[in-house]
């Protein structure tokens, strides 16, 4: 899952980035609403974190110039402002979520899945696949209910097959959810990560679609 951060400062942002990407996330960082702009109209983000206090363009302004655009991405609102009238504005502007700081980053990351189930509906806190589970909630994958060990690459990469299963994937959109704008990304990073996962899922699982990217299929062999 890959989300972007709103927030202008120096401290917070690359901090609620390191946190969410320890969490498993893909997390980008833009500290204005001009760079969030740019960031969404060239790239595929899952969901938003916004800071309101930006410089420049206030980001309840952003957020209503999205929504008069009709952009339906999620957006947490994340903001010092906690009077009841902001959380309103907020939440009328077009915010589905709104966490005042200070906060933690366990309830931001609950208030994170709870916006994804919203999205992908209730039941997708644990996608299933044939006989592939994976717990978004405890980050945890089982084939035929026994635990398999992946890396966070990993996990990122098959999140998104498998919300997409059985149909392709462009390596592409698989490249951006997994490293967003890392740097030192190598060349072959992607194709290493998918070789790995058929060791540990069974070569035939995940399919190449030549010229797209890779699918995941639900049975082997079909």
């Amino acid at each position: 899952m890959r989300i972007l951060i709103v927030e202008d400062d120096p401290l917070l942002g690359p901090g609620l980035q390191t946190g969410l990407r320890q969490d498993g996330y893909t997390a980008d960082w833009v500290r204005d609403a001009e760079a969030a702009e740019h960031a969404l109209q060239l790239e595929h983000f899952d969901l938003m974190v916004l800071d309101l206090g930006l410089p420049g363009r206030d980001g309840l302004v952003l957020l209503r110039d999205l929504r008069r655009d009709g952009c339906c991405l999620p957006v947490l609102i994340l903001t010092a402002r906690d009077a009841v009238a902001d959380r309103v504005s907020g939440l009328d502007a077009g915010g589905d979520d709104y966490l005042v700081k200070p906060f933690d980053l366990d309830e931001l990351s609950a208030r994170i899945r709870a916006l994804t189930r919203r999205r992908y509906g209730p039941s997708t806190a644990v996608l299933r696949v044939g006989n592939l589970e994976l717990d978004t909630v405890h980050r945890r994958v089982t084939v035929d209910q026994r635990s398999l060990w992946v890396s966070p690459k990993e996990y990122a990469l098959l999140e998104a097959l498998m919300r997409n299963a059985d149909g392709a994937v462009s390596r592409a959109k698989l490249r951006s959810t997994a490293y967003g704008w890392e740097e030192d990304v190598e060349s072959n990073a992607l194709d290493v990560h998918i070789h790995n996962l058929r060791r540990k899922l069974g070569k035939h699982r995940i399919v190449t679609v030549r010229g797209v990217g890779y699918r995941l299929v639900s049975e082997p062999g079909k």
